[in-house]
């Protein structure tokens, strides 16, 4: 087969199209035509389609699990589908209103877009006002209190996606402007292309969706990261968590008390106690002290100094009481 085809098999081709007959040589020839939509061009090669699909899965879990733990209430969030299209039809496919945060990806991108609408905010909302996270009668416009309301709830999905692309690229997002209208918004030009993920939202008995748009310029910068081999040498080893975690772990302040020992007095002796009085300690001098951190006894230990100051040292864990 030939893989460019003459005039003449092109002016056959689209006789008999328009006839609605083809035989089989011109049906071979219509398969060794590839269609193109110029108007759609595809920037995102398969491979970076598959990196944001793995990066946005993992996104979808972690922010069910917050806001789940949020919200005391379960809040299922499952990515759908991810898509390159233009800006415009996506700002098309909106529903009116509903809540758009654009919001600024980090120094060296540009901005993208958070689309929530209405079945997820309005549970939300209501959920954060000690509802029951049911939608209302009737669709409107959020008020200054709701969209401010809602303004720290996207503060800290923006943070859960930051903690989702960190194996990727680090991304700093901050809320640049929300908005209702969609045809009102011209964040970038209608003809340029976004990669677009869609995100499917239970909350309570309202399902709804949630869009993520990342324009092509935005994620220009990071477009060599976006492959396979970026992504999986980029996930840290167990031994990799243990010491970020160890490293975490070491300016924690904690309280420590040494137990000298207990005694039980009544009111009436403790009301009669004078400056000077000695109190009888159920603990003798050759038992060893518990040592408590935050109230949880851990180790016995032994009192004594070092360099001038009180100290104890450490001789066994404590073992819990069955």
């Amino acid at each position: 087969m030939k893989d460019v085809l003459s005039q003449a098999e092109i002016d056959s081709l689209i006789q008999a199209l328009s006839t609605g007959q083809l035989d089989e040589s011109e049906k071979k020839a219509e398969d060794a035509v590839r269609r193109y939509d110029f108007k759609r061009p595809n920037k995102f090669s398969k491979e970076q389609t598959r990196t944001l699909l793995n990066i946005h899965e993992n996104f979808a879990r972690i922010l069910s699990n917050f806001l789940t733990a949020y919200l005391r209430t379960n809040i299922q969030i499952k990515l759908e589908s991810v898509s390159q299209l233009t800006f415009e039809e996506f700002i098309f496919s909106l529903p009116t209103p509903t809540l758009m945060t654009i919001f600024s990806v980090g120094e060296e991108m540009g901005s993208a877009m958070l689309e929530t609408n209405p079945q997820f905010v309005f549970p939300i909302i209501d959920l954060l006002f000690g509802g029951k996270g049911e939608m209302p009668a009737k669709t409107r416009e959020l008020t200054e209190i709701e969209l401010t309301v809602m303004r720290r709830i996207l503060s800290k999905i923006l943070e859960n996606l930051r903690y989702a692309w960190e194996d990727v690229f680090e991304l700093m997002p901050q809320i640049e402007n929300m908005d209702t209208n969609p045809q009102f918004n011209q964040m970038i030009a209608s003809s340029e292309t976004v990669a677009l993920m869609t995100f499917s939202t239970v909350v309570g008995n309202a399902k709804g969706l949630l869009n993520l748009c990342f324009p092509y310029l935005t994620l220009e910068p990071v477009m060599p990261k976006l492959t396979a081999q970026h992504w999986f040498a980029s996930v840290r080893t167990g031994e990799e968590d243990k010491k970020m975690m160890a490293a975490s772990l070491e300016p924690v302040t904690v309280t420590a008390t040494a137990v000298l020992g207990e005694a039980v007095v009544s009111v009436e002796e403790f009301l009669k106690f004078e400056v000077g009085d000695v109190i009888i300690l159920n603990q003798k001098i050759s038992q060893p002290m518990v040592l408590q951190v935050e109230g949880v006894p851990l180790f016995a230990v032994q009192a004594g100094t070092l360099k001038g100051q009180r100290a104890v040292q450490c001789l066994k864990e404590e073992q819990p009481n069955e």
